[in-house]
């Protein structure tokens, strides 16, 4: 039994043209379904029958599409071993999320890590389906071929790795909105204080899924959720994490409680024509349709912002509002599933709107330079933030960790003071409420900075993830790390904005924009002229939060939270009037619309609930009609540790020289960090393969770059997090023609690791066997009951252990009599040996695990 393959591949307007076949690995030619969706692509369907390599060939008039024929690797359903399917792995448009989905089923234990390599950075994003199976989501933003790398327990799995032709860009954005019906069901339970409880749904098929609690009428426990099955589903509701008495409870969903899309009208001169930067109306109408939720979707030259209103005959209205002239899509999806129509192809008439565009330039002085014993600082503008749960540490380089002085000199502006006992670089990590604040970590170093520019240049804070209008929008930038340099800020939108730039004369500034036009707009931050790490930053400016800012919050849980049990909390509106809408933002990236439901008939109270999938900083968005309550996002922790980039660090020759046609190492070292996600990204002016593998206090990384140049790797941790140092510049030496910016990226959720692991386990040294030599006639040539001698230097391959052994013909003597290593001076070994038999020998040296040069030797015995 096989999994199914599906492409939607855009081909072209005539639908006749089209032709397809899958050539098998056995050579077979077989036909395909192809299915015409009526925009432009279609939908190729095949039922393979062989495991293996498979090619798709697409013509269209005759002609083989692009990218054409596109490989897949087909595996058997329950094979028992990590298998991978799906279109992402095969084919792609630059610009749209690329699928595919990872079984590990039957597989034991293992570490799952993934890669994809090609001409463009491809984030990342991988979730948990909870039955053994995990979707992959990456997203190419250039044309061409990548290698998709899935690795299991450090060995690629069958197929891996995947090609995938990524075709050129759509230039699409998409706008979504979700809304829906909740059915209400009694489980006859009264004398529970609602906001001590919690629940999960469990359908008839085995999936789960929060639902909400809520007192009913007469006054029993009812739950509120949107079936999307009939059948007997199992209500699970826990206090302090235990079920209740009779949980779970049974509740059955007919045919009346689920949603039917075909039951659903929808009409409006907004579905098939529309004007740019005017607002364009449709209806849905599902009064008829029952329960289930509504989803919709523009996609087109430019994001459509959507915004729904009830009528009082019980439809809705959709507006939306496109900024530039095209063709977009809209699709309407009631239940999960396209109501009759959809999607729809609309014709936006009309003119481009306006950009405007405001820059501040400026010129930074190198920091001056600190001393053992001197105070060094750091000025930092932390919105919102309790001086009181305010926390800072400094690590030097030898490991020392000590607390550092905060002062908090005017309205949210801190500056943290320590007095450095080493040389070098130190990290500096600063959390607010026990969280890493935007930023943190900063790297501090103490004497003089020997390596500046652009990369070492980072902005944090709030205002460069989101803003509002008509109000100061801020940042940080550390500037300190990159020495002296010409610093340019622009900000592009809707409107003009008024930059505003205060230097605190210690490597640190603060930045503030405030403009009048809600919409998104691009800040990009250069020193000297590039861009600094994450540059352009796309931020969208909200109308004013009006009543947003009554909205308060209840019974938020930030730490301890656990993977796939519910979460939640309540919002008070206060008298706020608006659509209350939140989701939920996991490290991996992965985002989920939180369930929000009123508790009372006055809807003056909420409860949002929602079921972590990772561990990790979660980051809880809370909005009233578009603009964020007062501390949203909020950050809650899932798992038992906060992962820490502060204490993550990176060590290896790889980070700050390499060679083109040879593996280059670093090492990343997560001891005490937490588990999260690690991602590790390498940019540079060729194609470098990038893999992992776990190692005791971490993970070991190597890159293979075939051009020169200066290669970045990026490491973050725990989302988009920089731990101290990055992003590390390697200068590359060797052979080849540097060409256009490539990236590889690797993402890996890690596995909790402490002190204690290491204890009872071999170190992890530091060490490339390839920088060691060796001389003398040892090495080639021996006689029989004397002693051969050779030296081994070395002083160029790190920290480890020396190994030697032989080998000889004889199957039952040993091979070789004794073997003597001696330390002489500077990393500097006299090794000896002496054999009894002749013959032809091996004599194998080790540095480590690596080989040394010549390893193993030929050695004649006579």
């Amino acid at each position: 039994m096989f999994h199914p393959v599906d492409f939607v591949i855009p081909v072209g307007p005539v639908f006749a043209y089209v032709l397809a076949e899958v050539e098998a690995p056995s050579g077979q030619r077989s036909p395909v379904q192809i299915k015409d969706n009526g925009d432009g692509t279609v939908t190729i369907n095949y039922q393979p029958s062989e495991v293996g390599l498979h090619n798709l060939h697409v013509f269209y008039n005759d002609e083989p599409l692009q990218g054409s024929p596109y490989q897949f690797y087909v595996d058997a359903v329950d094979s028992g071993v990590v298998s991978a399917y799906g279109p992402g792995l095969s084919y792609g448009v630059a610009g749209e999320p690329c699928s595919f989905t990872i079984d590990t089923k039957k597989a034991g234990a293992g570490g799952l890590s993934l890669a994809v390599e090609g001409p463009s950075k491809a984030e990342i994003v991988c979730q948990d389906n909870d039955d053994g199976t995990c979707t992959v989501t990456y997203l190419p933003t250039e044309p061409g071929l990548y290698n998709v790398v899935v690795k299991f327990d450090d060995e690629h799995i069958l197929g891996s790795p995947f090609t995938s032709y990524i075709a050129g860009e759509a230039n699409k954005e998409k706008a979504q909105l979700s809304m829906g019906q909740a059915s209400e069901f009694s489980l006859s339970v009264e004398q529970y204080n609602i906001h001590e409880l919690q629940a999960d749904i469990t359908a008839p098929s085995g999936k789960s899924e929060p639902c909400i609690l809520k007192k009913l009428p007469n006054g029993h426990l009812g739950i509120s959720f949107t079936p999307h099955e009939t059948g007997t589903h199992l209500v699970n509701v826990y206090k302090d994490g235990e079920h209740i008495p009779n949980s779970p409870f049974k509740i059955n969903a007919t045919r009346n409680e689920v949603g039917y899309a075909d039951k659903v009208k929808v009409y409006g001169d907004g579905l098939t024509s529309g004007t740019a930067n005017e607002v364009n109306e449709f209806y849905v109408d599902t009064k008829d349709a029952g329960y289930g939720g509504l989803s919709l979707s523009i996609e087109g030259p430019s994001k459509a912002d959507i915004d729904c209103k009830d009528r009082p005959d019980g439809s809705t209205a959709v507006n939306y509002k496109p900024t530039q002239p095209g063709s977009y899509v809209i699709s309407i999806k009631f239940a999960d599933e396209h109501v009759p129509g959809s999607p729809f192809n609309c014709k936006v008439s009309g003119s481009t709107g306006v950009s405007e565009e405001s820059m501040l330039t400026t010129q930074q002085k190198a920091a001056d330079t600190t001393h053992v014993g001197s105070v060094c600082e750091l000025s930092l503008k932390v919105p919102g933030s309790d001086p009181m749960e305010m926390v800072a540490s400094v690590t030097s380089p030898s490991g020392v960790i000590e607390l550092c002085d905060i002062m908090d000199s005017t309205e949210d502006h801190y500056t943290i003071k320590f007095v450095p006992k080493e040389m070098g670089p130190h990290i500096v990590s600063v959390k607010h409420k026990g969280l890493n604040i935007p930023g943190s970590p900063f790297q501090f170093t103490v004497g003089p900075i020997t390596e500046g520019g652009a990369h070492r240049v980072h902005a944090s804070g709030d205002g460069l993830e989101r803003g509002e209008v008509n109000v100061p929008n801020e940042f940080n930038i550390y500037t300190r790390e990159a020495g002296s340099g010409g610093l340019a800020i622009s900000v592009e939108g809707p409107s003009k904005a008024d930059i505003r730039f205060e230097d605190k004369h210690d490597g640190s500034s603060v930045v503030s924009y405030s403009c009048t036009d809600p919409g998104e707009y691009v800040v990009s931050i250069k020193f000297n002229d590039e861009h600094i790490p994450d540059s352009p930053f796309r931020v969208p400016v909200l109308p004013s939060s009006g009543d947003a800012r009554k909205v308060t919050v209840e019974a938020l849980k930030q730490k301890g939270l656990e993977i796939g049990k519910p979460a939640s909390f309540t919002c008070v509106a206060n008298g706020a009037k608006g659509q209350l809408y939140a989701k939920v933002v996991a490290p991996s990236g992965a985002e989920d619309e939180a369930l929000v439901q009123s508790l009372d008939d006055s809807d003056s109270r909420y409860a949002i609930r929602f079921i972590p999938r990772e561990n990790g900083v979660h980051y809880i968005h809370v909005l009233l009609d578009r603009s964020h309550i007062r501390g949203s996002p909020f950050r809650a922790i899932v798992g038992d540790q906060e992962p820490d980039p502060g204490v993550v660090t990176a060590s290896g020759p790889g980070l700050k020289k390499a060679e083109t046609g040879v593996e280059n190492k670093f090492y990343v070292h997560t001891v005490g960090a937490g588990a999260s996600s690690l991602a590790v990204t390498v940019d540079g002016p060729s194609k470098a393969k990038l893999e992992a593998r776990e190692i005791d206090d971490g993970y070991e990384f190597t890159y293979n770059p075939s051009a020169p140049g200066d290669y970045f790797i990026t490491i973050k941790y725990g989302g988009n997090h920089h731990i101290a140092g990055s992003p590390f510049k390697a200068k590359c030496t060797g052979s080849g023609s540097p060409g256009a910016l490539q990236s590889a990226q690797c993402i890996i959720e890690t596995e909790k690791k402490t002190e204690a692991d290491l204890v009872n386990s071999l170190p992890r040294f530091h060490s490339d066997g390839s920088k060691c030599t060796s001389k003398g006639p040892g090495l080639t040539k021996a006689f029989v009951n004397k002693k051969a001698q050779f030296t081994v230097d070395s002083a160029a391959a790190g920290q480890n252990m020396l190994f030697v052994g032989m080998i000889g013909p004889a199957n039952n003597a040993p091979p070789v009599d004794e073997i003597l290593i001696k330390y002489a001076q500077r990393n500097t070994y006299n090794v000896s040996y002496s054999v009894k038999q002749k013959g032809k020998y091996y004599l194998i040296v080790k540095w480590g695990d690596d080989h040394i040069p010549g390893s193993p030797f030929n050695v004649d015995v006579v």
